[in-house]
Order: C-alpha cells, then structure tokens, then sequence
C-alpha cells in the first residue's frame, strides 16, 4: 500500500522511505527465561503508537529499547499517515482507536501483560483505549497532547466551505521534503486531534487512571499544553508514577517523583527542547544533529531566504522549540532528537524495574 501510494506521487520509493512509514514488530531475545509468560509466550508486550503527521520511524528507537527489556513491540500506523498528507483530509479519529484497539488484541494473544505507548497524538489514544481497556497494565506517554490551542476547535467547520476554496481545508500546505512526517497539515487531522483531547478529558474527570504511568515531556512545549500534562500527572494516583520534564531552568515544582532535565546547551547549539525532541536520539541519521533533514517549516513561505538557509542544515544553526524567544536568538531548525535520551533510557529501564 505504500509502495502504490509513493509511486502514485511521481516519486521512486526506495526500501529506506517503505520502512520507515510501515507498522514493525519487534521481539525479545531468545532464550532469556525472564522474558517468558506464565499463559502465553511472553511476558510483557507495548503497543507504540505514532504521533499526528509522523510515521511509524518515530517509535524505532522506543521499539529497540524496550524489546531489549523484554517486550513485545507492535508500532502501528495510524490511518491517513505515511503516504500523502491528502489522506488526513477525510480520517476520522475512530478510525485510529480502532486501529489501535486491534492492535491490542493481537499483542494480547502472545503476552501477560500489555502496556501502551505513545508519541503526542499517539499518547493520547492511548490513554483513551486505557480508560476502556481492563487489561493494560501501564502506559508510557511522550509529548502526550492533553490540550491544544482552542482554534483547533474551528477547524471541523472546514468542509462546509473546502468545496468552495479548496486551500481553506488546510491549515498550511509546506514543500514536505521530510520522508516520514508530513509537512503539510489539514484542517480536519488538527479538528479529530481536538475533539479527540476533549474526549479524553472529558472522561478523565470521570475517572482516575490507576495505572503506572511513564511521562516525559518538553516544559517548552509549543505544540500542546505541558501545564495540563503536569495537572494529568499530578492527579494520576500510582505511587510508580514518574515523569522526565526537559526544561531550560530548574523548576521549583511540589509534584513528586519528577526528574527535571536542563536542556539549554550552547556548545551543542541547543537552545530549549520540543514537542519533537523527546523519543529520537540526537544521532538518528535523519533527524539528529548530523541527520540529512531540517525541520524549517516555521521560515516557509513567509521567510524563503531565511528557509533556504536554514535546510542547508548548517552543525552552527541553533536548534530548540519554534517559539518567539527562540527565534529572536538567529538562525534555527526545530530539534527533532533529545540529546538525552541515554539518561531517559536510564529513567526508562528504572521505571520498567518498579512494575515487578
């Protein structure tokens, strides 16, 4: 499907470009007794789940960690992802839950116990499926969206005039250079991401997730609100809680069982992290520091001599959150890798200990 789908944009889809967008399995270790189950094959399985606009590439690093701890992997691709940004135009937000919930039910049939995680979008379905689900037992949440800009909540009326003026049905069309995220956003994907946050909260006022739950989150965050995801965090009940916050200060917070990490690097040219920087490490061969991609969607088109510079992808050019105190310190590529993500293995792999 993706093959058909990549060649149907004129472009010549190598095995690089089909990998990274397809869904993957991973499984542990032969031979190593603590990995096998009591009524199925093994013990531990996770559902991964990409966040809106990425691809399954995103959970590759997450995917290799915790199938060296023992689990099962399943990394789905969520429908409407990984071929055209065209195909987020009609998608409805049941759709991914579904697919999620199917999932599941496969993962369910090889191990014990089954554990959820997500990337922003992904995260919050997740929490969603948990919320219905008795049989998860845990979840691990990036950049979870718990809250977006309340615009977002306009968007849905865009197919009463798109018939009209087809460009309203966008929220920005980009060159999208990039091989596994879409550059261009429809009005619709953000619209389901909102209603799909609403719903979630909805439901979390109804209800307290008993479960362990793994957070880890950028306090600069410009793409969701990380205040909500602290409040989530605050009222989730689980004594093994622990959340990873990457800030560019050391934040004075009453909350327990958070691990503040300082991000503000200048001889890495780091100024804060992101929304995107959480679940890559810094040298993946496409986004890291020496990757082949920048992410310049903020200088495109306002900016084109501004955009051109920076997909030249300089090692100089700072890179962080696209807020405006960032962008006021010169040239930038949004950080799509956490420089950190060793220590949040670490973190990880304590959190994965506490569940016995």
């Amino acid at each position: 499907m993706l093959q058909r789908a990549h060649q149907q944009l004129d472009s010549a889809p190598n095995e690089q470009l089909i990998n990274g967008n397809a869904p993957f399995e991973l499984k542990p270790a032969l031979g190593n007794s603590s990995f096998t189950g009591k009524n199925n094959a093994y013990q531990r399985g996770i559902v991964l789940t990409h966040g809106l606009t990425d691809s399954p590439y995103f959970m590759r690093a997450l995917g290799e960690f915790f199938a060296a701890q023992g689990f099962v992997v399943m990394a789905i691709l969520l429908p409407g992802h990984g071929t055209q940004p065209g195909d987020l135009l009609t998608v409805h937000r049941d759709e991914w839950a579904q697919t999620l919930a199917y999932a599941v039910d496969c993962l369910a049939q090889q191990v014990d116990e089954v554990y959820l995680g997500g990337l922003s979008t992904g995260a919050t379905l997740s929490i969603q499926h948990s919320l219905q689900d008795a049989r998860i037992r845990g979840l691990f949440l990036f950049s979870p969206a718990l809250k977006i800009t309340p615009r977002a909540a306009f968007a849905k009326f865009h197919s009463l005039i798109s018939w009209l003026a087809p460009r309203s049905a966008w929220v920005e069309i980009q060159p999208d250079r990039d091989l596994y995220k879409y550059e261009s956003l429809t009005k619709n994907a953000v619209a389901q991401t909102y209603a799909l946050t609403q719903n979630v909260q909805q439901q979390l006022r109804q209800k307290t997730l008993n479960l362990p739950i793994f957070s880890a989150f950028s306090n600069d965050d410009a793409t969701v609100n990380s205040t909500v995801t602290l409040a989530f965090m605050a009222q989730a009940n689980h004594a093994n809680n622990h959340t990873v916050l990457y800030a560019t200060q050391t934040l004075k917070l009453a909350q327990k069982n958070i691990e503040c990490v300082l991000m503000h690097d200048t001889a890495q040219h780091i100024l804060s992290s992101a929304h995107t920087a959480i679940v890559l490490p810094d040298d993946d061969a496409h986004y890291g520091a020496a990757g082949n991609y920048a992410n310049c969607a903020h200088y495109f088109p306002d900016h084109p001599a501004n955009y051109a510079s920076c997909v030249r992808n300089e090692p100089t050019i700072n890179r962080g959150e696209i807020n405006p105190e960032n962008l006021q310190q010169g040239m930038m590529k949004r950080l799509m890798t956490n420089p950190k993500f060793a220590q949040l293995k670490i973190s990880l792999r304590k959190f994965i200990e506490s569940l016995h």
